[in-house]
């Protein structure tokens, strides 16, 4: 049976809510962290709410990585959107609410895990297992570099701390040279990856495991490896594809995770917490507070929703498949009909752009659009397959025909036939048409090493009405919110571009 939770953890102005299905916690009162861990079922729902930072994520990377890249051409039909300076490169974006929640939530997550990992090293005694202390320790390390490895793909340089701060205090920390950032994140990941169990009981699913953070620290080498492209974000231009090669191949001989036979099931209602996840952020419908998600219809538009007779969601307008994408399909590729509605008609109207729907199963529209019942996987098995595929075209150990046959392992599930010779620009076009609507593909053109001439070529291509600005490469990252400069006048530089 599935349990549910919900918290609050309340100290200054960090309000915890904590919203992940399957993890079993009590409510309890507002109280300051200083007098609220006392025993060891605190901790527990302490931890959780330092979870709860997760439950925008995957909103977050749909409207930074999937609209930013050249997966959709996000131009507006009816009235400027906050999506659209994301779509076409404005340079004025410091002020987008999607720029300034990036930044907010992954920073009040950094600060509930730095709270909860002080009260650990305070008064952690009364948790006398010591493995459930270091596991709670390590989940919370986990998830603190999971916040910080979001930051530094948004927007490089962040202002590190492994301690919560006061609000004077924050208006004194500097941004943190990148390598400063991935350092506290190598720590991090290395001790939950040492410290988590394989699995988890029922009641705990859902919580990150050793092979989450092994997986999370190969893709943090690997970014880490992508060219630096001349600015201060994430890539540093190292060779670290060796050490990432080695985790995901401890990934892959666990046995905890297999290649499913279906692309459909992976992401069905019916088959959560399938062979395929590694880590997802969880949700649950039907409760008070909320504890649904919003993911699902954030790029289909409402007129769609209401031609299946449901109500509407709250995507007001369309955030069109670029025409690039859609053409890039193999005629039996069974992917695209399965990630992407092609046209549909409302009122008599025919609408005839493409919209993602990947994640949306209609006979499961909620009446509430913030409280649909499906989690949304931020790693799974296949990216594993293809990140070693990845590592040993970059030239860790390998051969050919281990990348050939995983692609084709991809391919084959997809409904179309085997390749050979696979390149690197191949494997990414290939990735591109896996994981559409997953949010990845931003960050795979950076680690691709062609971004800054992919997305010009593709901007003059695709830009039929004429919208969209031009690129640089200082639009790799995003600039730091207005909110955060104006706080604290020139603490921060803003990044260059912006």
């Amino acid at each position: 049976m599935k349990l549910y939770i919900y918290a609050t953890v309340i100290l200054g102005t960090i309000i915890a809510a904590g919203c992940a299905k399957d993890l079993n916690q009590q409510p309890i009162s507002n109280l300051t962290t200083q007098n609220f861990y006392v025993q060891p079922a605190d901790f527990a729902q302490g931890l959780n709410a330092v979870y709860n930072s997760l439950r925008t994520y995957p909103d977050r990377i749909l409207n930074l990585s999937e609209t930013r890249s050249d997966n959709l051409y996000a131009v507006s039909d009816g009235g400027v959107r906050d999506w659209e300076g994301i779509n076409s490169f404005h340079k004025t974006i410091a002020s987008n609410p999607y720029v300034i929640e990036a930044w907010n939530t992954n920073f009040v997550g950094i600060y509930r895990a730095n709270e909860f990992l002080l009260a650990l090293q305070d008064r952690g005694g009364v948790i006398t297992d010591e493995a459930l202390r270091s596991r709670y320790e390590g989940e919370a390390r986990f998830l603190r570099a999971f916040y910080y490895f979001d930051l530094v793909k948004i927007f490089g340089r962040v202002p590190v701390t492994e301690k919560a701060v006061s609000p004077d205090e924050a208006r004194q920390l500097q941004r943190a040279e990148v390598s400063e950032v991935y350092g506290l994140i190598l720590r991090d990941l290395q001790f939950a990856a040492d410290n988590l169990p394989n699995t988890y009981a029922a009641a705990d699913r859902g919580r990150a495991t050793k092979f989450a953070a092994k997986g999370i620290l190969a893709l943090v080498y690997m970014m880490r490896s992508a060219p630096t492209y001349d600015i201060k974000g994430p890539g540093l231009g190292l060779n670290e594809y060796p050490q990432a090669l080695t985790l995901l191949n401890e990934i892959i001989s666990s046995g905890l995770y297999t290649f499913s036979a279906s692309f459909p099931n992976i992401f069905s209602y019916t088959n959560e917490n399938n062979s395929e996840v590694i880590f997802d952020v969880q949700y649950a419908t039907g409760f008070n507070p909320v504890l649904g998600a919003t993911f699902p219809w954030l790029l289909a538009p409402d007129t769609w929703f209401q031609s299946q007779g449901k109500p509407t969601q709250g995507g007001l307008m369309i955030r069109p498949v670029s025409n690039n994408l859609l053409n890039s399909f193999e005629a039996t590729d069974t992917r695209k009909g399965f990630s992407i509605q092609s046209g549909y008609v409302f009122n008599g109207v025919a609408e005839t752009r493409s919209f993602v729907k990947k994640y949306i199963d209609v006979s499961k529209t909620p009446a509430n659009r913030v409280d649909w019942p499906i989690n949304f996987i931020a790693l799974r098995y296949t990216d594993i397959l293809l990140l070693k595929a990845e590592c040993i075209l970059r030239g860790a150990p390998g051969t050919p025909a281990e990348v050939d046959g995983i692609v084709n392992q991809v391919r084959n599930r997809a409904g179309l036939t085997p390749i050979s010779g696979v390149t690197l620009d191949r494997l990414f076009e290939e990735r591109r048409k896996e994981f559409v609507g997953e949010g990845s593909r931003w960050y795979d053109l950076i680690r691709q090493g062609k971004i800054d001439q992919l997305i010009p070529t593709w901007i003059t291509a695709e830009d039929v009405q004429g919208q969209m600005l031009s690129f640089n490469k200082n639009y790799i990252i995003y600039p730091v919110p207005q909110p955060e400069l104006d706080a604290a006048p020139g603490l921060y530089p803003q990044n260059d571009g912006y």
